[in-house]
């Protein structure tokens, strides 16, 4: 059990919390949500220790093991693969390392050899002789090769050094555990054995994380971070919002009845408060009058964009043409190998796949920006197109304004108009005189998404679009591509995203071939899920008949 008690946690004179009391408990998962820069991650250094509360304090059961996923990818850089998980347990590591220097000694002492003795004790009752086996277990579950468990941290790459410190936050079974957005960088299979890793986890969790559908997934419990107060509700994401939705609903239907009352006692009184036969009454009806208090209706601080993508011309039959386009990376590894489809005008395609370079190599031969070894594509010539890159660094590498970057896209050269599209994606009219170079990931995309939709194009291209965006942006953006008239190409790790948006899945495969279906992503993944068992079986049965 992990508690917050009269946590207040100020920044200047701000008070990001403000007497929190808030208690977590075993074998549940909390989904901790809440407006961007509400607090969610703060709230996590302060539970973990990170941060020290400005006053209050929070208690953890005595003897249990927090463990947190960290964020810093470059920290483990001179230690393998293998002793970056297993030091996850500090305590187990410390005496493997421990043991290891005692018997590599030349002058081996009786005291060495009974400190030896207490140090394997507590190590076996630590399961310290299966932690390789049980690091390696994770690891695999989470994609990383058995051959990369002896490398060096400094040598894999991002998405890889991801996956480890997950593994390193899961490792060794902690009493409590809290991951600030784990799905970041995971690829599906990544995700999906996570989820099925929390859901059979018995201890606490307590997660961070923009994904609707893992928050669905995995939660027991949701805590709203709101007005620098956190409130908790039972069941996952889906069941706070509609419990949230409802409790505002009876809060003002309860207002709108104390309303009426207090109507038809003010009308009361003042019919009868100079009457003196009725006085008595009257005298009565204001002390019932003064009783009445109207519950306090906050509107949520959180702020949805509002995500219109309203293509100028209607799209015609023929779309996109792509016939065997093959592409090379600089490292000689075969991205895109013989690729041919057809889209046609209702197609809404979702890429998916582990090979995240070979989708961001499509997208940027179709948008134009790359060069492919061979083959070709054509776009119809009732087709506009704008594209989303994955890597938006040279967009925004100058010293424009938000209004003069936006203006250099937009098709009427007019402030106010160009303005109005920054207003949708949550930039006040003062924002209009930010620098582009300093604004945060966040604000990167929205600018990208403003545009995308000045641009009234018909054919959307999206490379992981919900990256670096809240709750609410994500959700404002599926209702937008879900609403779009046109046809849409994109990638993202988004699950529900993705179900809601495509109606047409193409997988790259890693040998840069593709399969192509005409499905939902949940049918798709169960098909696929059925391919593997049967795969599995009968490589079973292969091993039974040798």
């Amino acid at each position: 059990m992990i508690a917050a008690n009269n946590v207040t946690y100020r920044v200047g004179k701000k008070a990001l919390f403000e007497d929190v009391n808030i208690k977590f408990t075993e074998g549940n998962c909390y989904g901790l949500i809440g407006a961007n820069g509400a607090g969610k991650s703060t709230f996590l250094k302060i539970l973990s220790g990170e941060l020290d509360t400005t006053n209050g304090d929070i208690t953890i059961t005595p003897g249990q093991r927090l463990s947190v996923l960290e964020q810093d990818h470059f920290k483990y850089d001179e230690f393998t693969v293998l002793d970056t998980v297993i030091a996850g347990n500090q305590r187990l590591y410390d005496i493997m390392k421990e043991k290891e220097a005692i018997y590599m000694k030349e002058d081996f002492t009786d005291e060495d050899g009974i400190r030896a003795g207490e140090l394997e004790s507590e190590f076996a009752e630590m399961n310290g002789y299966e932690a390789e086996a049980d690091a390696a277990t994770l690891l695999n579950g989470l994609g990383i090769d058995t051959a990369l468990h002896y490398s060096v941290m400094k040598d894999l790459n991002g998405s890889e050094k991801v996956k480890v410190l997950l593994a390193r936050a899961l490792f060794g079974n902690p009493d409590i555990l809290l991951l600030d957005e784990p799905t970041n960088h995971l690829d599906m299979d990544a995700i999906n054995w996570l989820e099925e890793f929390l859901i059979n986890f018995d201890n606490t969790v307590i997660v961070v994380s923009h994904d609707r559908y893992f928050l669905n997934k995995v939660c027991t419990q949701t805590a709203d971070i709101d007005y620098g107060k956190i409130q908790l509700y039972a069941g996952n994401y889906d069941f706070w919002y509609e419990s949230s939705q409802l409790l505002i609903k009876q809060m003002k239907e309860a207002n709108k009845k104390k309303e009426e009352k207090i109507k038809e006692l003010q009308e009361f009184i003042s019919r009868f408060s100079a009457n003196a036969s009725k006085s008595k009454q009257a005298t009565s009806r204001k002390r019932a009058l003064e009783k009445i208090q109207l519950d306090e209706i906050k509107p949520s601080s959180r702020k949805y964009p509002y995500i219109d993508f309203r293509p100028d011309r209607e799209i015609g039959n023929e779309v996109l043409f792509v016939e065997d386009i093959c592409y090379t990376a600089e490292d000689g590894t075969k991205l895109l190998d013989h690729v041919s489809f057809t889209m046609g005008h209702d197609d809404k395609i979702a890429f998916v796949g582990g090979n995240e370079l070979a989708k961001t190599a499509l997208f940027q031969i179709l948008a134009g920006e790359l060069e492919p070894d061979s083959g070709s594509y054509k776009w119809g010539v009732t087709t506009s197109q704008a594209y989303f890159p994955k890597d938006n660094t040279k967009e925004f590498d100058c010293d424009y304004t938000i209004t003069d970057w936006l203006m250099g896209y937009s098709p009427v050269k007019d402030v106010t108009y160009v303005r109005g599209f920054l207003g949708r994606m949550l930039f006040p009219g003062e924002d209009g005189v930010k620098k582009v170079k300093v604004l945060s990931g966040g604000e990167k995309v929205r600018c990208l998404l403003s545009k995308m939709m000045i641009s009234g194009a018909n054919c959307l291209i999206f490379d992981e679009p919900t990256n670096h965006l809240d709750m609410e942006s994500i959700t404002a953006l599926n209702t937008g591509v879900v609403k779009f008239p046109g046809v849409v190409l994109f990638s993202c790790h988004d699950h529900q995203f993705v179900q809601t948006s495509a109606n047409r899945i193409i997988e790259i495969l890693p040998d840069g071939t593709i399969i192509d279906k005409v499905t939902t992503y949940d049918e798709y993944l169960a098909n696929d899920e059925m391919a593997r068992k049967r795969t599995i079986y009968q490589a079973q049965v292969e091993d039974d008949e040798n």
